[in-house]
């Protein structure tokens, strides 16, 4: 009797578990995707008049993920290649800087925890930039802050505003081991509004940098703070048309008069707008999207190191860093894409870009085209 109750309960506490994980099972949710791209660079002039040699790459990114949702919550992880020391770009290049045929470098760009309702929305860790942003021109969709993020949302019944939500955040740069303030660190804070029938979406925000190198990866000869003022908006111009137009306009408030380190020419250099016009999506099968962007970035619009690096060859690379320093700059960006499936689509993009002020005698220029295949899961 005592061995039937003994193999009932084992064979009972197996199906348990079996269940569990079957139930765990259901609620994981994996991810993976991958690019490849052809990149060609040419007429890329240095600050002393030289040309750059001309350049040709072709490039990878590879990434994949898994996160755990259940209920109200949900927590997970994504690798990617890439070099652990340039945060705004994951793509490796066929053939350089791994010898010959050797592996790759791989690390985390996201490990967080979040919780979310209707109303509220909140993580902590490491996660994708969660503020509201049309393009990549302040803050790279390949730099993912650590630190911790709330969102609170309301959906309105007035006749032209449809929705509301404010958000803010904490995040930390670099930790110096001392006092939490001491840290390099950006905080923000962002109200988004969905107006007109959600036709027209407006983003204003305030992001405070601090304890901010001047040059990242060691090298830094001062420190300063930004205090960025940020108003983005996004509308659809026709009804029954895919056709809309971004606008983006960043004043950075903060005074450098006292700055000794930064020069006078460069002093008052805080202000700049991107505005952008896209045609299509790429959801379906057979889908075309079409863009056209024009920025003009001063210097201290933006804090370079942390946005894109993919309009021109302009680097750290004279103080051994690779981060990229595109802001001082004006330029266009004509981007044309197709959907072969929901999960393929080819892009092709081009840049056209010059120097607003010359750091020595001549004002930095270039021009790029790369072509890329996306394929995901």
């Amino acid at each position: 009797m005592k061995t039937g109750v003994t193999i009932i309960l084992v064979l009972f506490m197996q199906l348990s578990l079996f269940a569990q994980m079957d139930s765990i099972w259901s609620k994981l949710d994996f991810e993976m995707d991958y690019r490849f791209r052809v990149e060609q660079d040419w007429d890329s002039r240095k600050s002393d008049g030289s040309f750059r040699d001309d350049r040709s790459r072709m490039r990878y990114r590879f990434r994949t993920g898994l996160k755990y949702c259940h209920d109200n919550y949900q927590f997970g992880f994504r690798i990617r290649t890439g070099d652990p020391r340039k945060q705004q770009d994951p793509q490796l290049t066929l053939g350089q800087g791994l010898k010959e045929f050797g592996t790759l470098p791989i690390g985390f760009e996201k490990v967080y925890f979040k919780y979310y309702t209707e109303k509220l929305n909140f993580w902590i860790g490491k996660n994708t930039f969660p503020f509201e942003k049309s393009n990549e021109l302040f803050w790279s969709d390949n730099v993912f802050p650590e630190g911790v993020w709330l969102q609170k949302n309301w959906n309105l019944s007035t006749t032209w505003i449809n929705q509301f939500a404010l958000s803010g955040g904490h995040f930390i740069l670099s930790s110096n081991g001392q006092d939490l303030w001491n840290d390099g660190l950006m905080q923000g804070v962002q109200a988004s509004f969905r107006i007109f029938n959600k036709k027209l979406s407006f983003f204003p925000g305030l992001f405070l940098f601090r304890n901010i190198d001047d040059i990242p990866d060691g090298a830094a000869s001062f420190q300063l703070n930004y205090s960025i003022l940020h108003f983005g908006t996004r509308w659809k111009l026709i009804e029954n048309l895919p056709l809309k137009m971004e606008l983006d306009f960043y004043s950075n408030m903060e005074d450098y008069n006292t700055k000794s380190q930064i020069p006078e020419a460069w002093k008052n250099e805080r202000n700049g707008f991107v505005l952008g016009l896209t045609y299509g999506q790429l959801d379906e099968k057979g889908d075309w999207k079409f863009k056209a962007t024009y920025a003009n970035l001063e210097r201290y619009a933006i804090l370079d190191y942390m946005a894109q690096n993919d309009w021109a060859r302009w680097d750290y690379s004279n103080y051994n860093s690779p981060d990229g320093r595109l802001s001082n700059l004006e330029g266009i960006e004509l981007v044309g894409a197709y959907a072969i499936n929901k999960k393929l689509n080819i892009v092709c993009k081009y840049y056209f870009v010059d120097q607003l002020k010359a750091i020595g005698v001549f004002r930095e220029n270039g021009q790029r085209i790369r072509f890329d295949i996306n394929a995901k899961i």
